[in-house]
């Protein structure tokens, strides 16, 4: 009974996963502007790919997989908000010194 309801849920957590990743990727294609652009990559597309990572930890037995699964959590959290950061500074400053805009 208990693996049937961990299965279901991992399950739905890989789905809203994916269907967080694809709006993120068609939010890329769709918005108008550098930094609308960089917000659907770095919010939504870092909440989409920990949902489904959770819901691979749900699947995998207590162990080595999902310590490995965790860390990979966790790096996520750390370098996908610091990236998209300085992405935008990067951008800013460009567009600071006369550049074209990007």
């Amino acid at each position: 009974m208990i693996n049937t309801v961990i299965a279901i849920a991992s399950w739905v957590f890989i789905c809203l996963g994916s269907l967080l990743l694809l709006i993120s990727a068609i939010g890329l294609l769709r918005m108008p502007g550098l930094y609308t652009r960089m917000q659907a990559a770095g919010i939504i597309d870092t909440l989409g790919f920990l949902l489904a990572l959770f819901g691979l930890i749900l699947q995998t037995e207590f162990g080595a997989l999902s310590l490995r699964l965790i860390l990979i959590v966790f790096f996520v959290l750390v370098t996908s908000p610091v990236a998209m950061h300085t992405l935008c500074l990067f951008a800013r400053h460009h567009r600071d010194k006369g550049g074209e805009e990007i």
